[in-house]
């Protein structure tokens, strides 16, 4: 037997990162491992630096603690950042050149959760690289003990000086309130508000791993609740919203109105456009045909591809797109930035261009063609069946004639409008949506799917109460 082996509970090792229940499917062992593993893989292509940090949980001390020992186990150096966003984590590997970095980050899920997001050399370490580095732990695949070093660096003024350095505003003072969630961007979120231009608010400013004001997840309207009260107290320009490790933004404009993913998406890349002509815009199959219509009639490429932020990051590479982004509130800049979902960065990025149009950003929302759409609506399909019920709606479509985009999931063309249906990569569930231009055109595009789901003998979910102007 090797002097190392480690099996992980399965259901942690996810497509994007590992994740699990504190104490019942992730431990400190877990941790312990994870350093041991993703730092031999560092040092067998010749790398022996790694960035860490780690959110704002009761549980991620901990779990950064027993990673940092088996990272140091395996010879490397490690940079320690301390609590703070995801982003910057990401940005520290830029900064300190280094060859791996990990977060300690349960992300929007329940106070209980946590988990790890990995990137090796600049790149997004998921899917088949996570499943490798489990097999790894099992097999004791690791290289020879060793002493590594660890230090601790602040680099919050230096992330921040550097997220400021894009701002292009000018001097017009904005009303702006933030809410970070109780979330790890907490203290960042302060120091921006404190040095940009006009009159900013910030709410749930203390890190707190307990979220006592609500779930840290902006894509849940309920979660804005809070912050749309306080935009219309204060006769607020915007709210800017983040998730608990600041990956994710959410945005609400002065009316109180809700900035889906999409929407927001439409703004920055009108912006981004005008000094990258014929840029691709990258989005995700969720979101609203409107979004690529609007990227071509700014003279941008549109580019529908799958959900994920490390297949967006990936995409983003490979096609050398300037922006890209998510429903879930992910955006991603390589125009002037490094091409990772960075909330903090993207919020100072729209505040320049707030401050520099003529109009309110509800004017700019209500210029935008109109149509009636579903949220995003999951319900449980089993592990083993999700991705071949989506295969069979596939092919009983394909027989039907049906026009039909299969670059994740079905996405179904029809006069109405469209409709999707795509696995989830990381529950054991299946994600529909569907968006029309007319509220009898939504009706027969939500009978669609249920016919599908029925014809592969599932339940149709409840799409009663489901619609939403956007």
């Amino acid at each position: 037997m090797p002097s190392f082996s480690h099996r992980f509970d399965p259901t942690s090792l996810r497509e994007y990162d590992i994740r699990g229940v504190v104490g019942k499917t992730l431990s400190g062992e877990d941790a312990f491992a994870i350093g041991r593993v993703f730092g031999s893989i560092v040092s067998r292509k010749g790398g022996a630096k790694v960035a860490v940090g780690y959110d704002g949980r009761l549980s991620s001390p901990m779990l950064e603690e027993r990673l940092v020992a088996g990272l140091m186990a395996s010879g490397m150096e490690v940079i320690r950042i301390g609590c703070a966003p995801t982003p910057m984590l990401y940005f520290a590997a830029y900064h300190f050149g280094t060859d791996g970095a990990v977060m300690v980050t349960g992300s929007h899920n329940p106070p209980d959760y946590n988990g790890f997001k990995s990137m090796i050399g600049k790149k997004p370490f998921f899917g088949a690289d996570i499943q490798n580095l489990g097999k790894m732990a099992a097999e004791g695949d690791v290289v020879e003990e060793a002493q590594g070093s660890s230090r601790q660096e602040d680099i919050s003024e230096q992330y921040v000086a550097r997220v400021l350095q894009d701002y292009d505003g000018g001097d017009r003072k904005l009303k702006v309130v933030w809410d970070p969630g109780n979330g790890s961007g907490a203290e960042i979120t302060k120091m921006l508000a404190a040095r940009l231009p006009g009159e900013h608010t910030v709410i749930n400013g203390e890190i707190d791993g307990n979220f006592p004001a609500h779930h840290p997840d902006p894509t849940v309207a309920k979660n804005l609740e809070q912050i749309i009260a306080e935009v219309a107290k204060q006769g607020a320009d915007l709210g800017i919203a983040f998730d608990g490790d600041a990956d994710r933004i959410g945005v609400v404009d002065d009316k109180g109105n809700i900035f889906f993913g999409d929407q927001l998406l439409v703004v920055l890349a009108r912006d981004v456009l005008k000094s990258k002509p014929g840029g691709t815009i990258i989005a995700d199959v969720k979101a609203s045909q409107v979004l690529f219509d609007e990227v071509a009639k700014a003279g941008g490429t549109p580019l529908m591809w799958k959900t994920g932020h490390s297949l967006i990051k990936s995409k983003m590479a490979e096609t050398g797109a300037p922006l890209a982004g998510e429903m879930s509130g992910h955006i991603f800049f390589a125009d002037k930035w490094y091409g990772f979902d960075d909330a903090p960065y993207s919020a100072v990025r729209l505040l320049g261009i707030v401050a520099r149009m003529s109009e309110t950003l509800s004017a700019v929302r209500d210029a935008m063609p109109k149509v009636i759409n579903t949220p995003e609506l999951r319900f449980d399909c089993a592990e083993d069946r999700k991705f071949v019920v989506v295969r069979e709606v596939k092919d009983r479509l394909a027989a039907e004639g049906a026009k039909v985009q299969d670059v994740d999931g079905v996405r179904v063309l029809t006069d109405d409008g469209w409709w999707l249906l795509r696995a989830s990569n990381t529950q054991a569930v299946l994600v529909a949506r569907a968006e029309a231009k007319s509220e009898e055109g939504l009706e027969r595009l939500k009978a669609g799917i249920a016919k599908q789901l029925e014809a592969s003998g599932l339940a149709a979910p409840d799409f009663s109460g489901e619609n939403a102007g956007h």
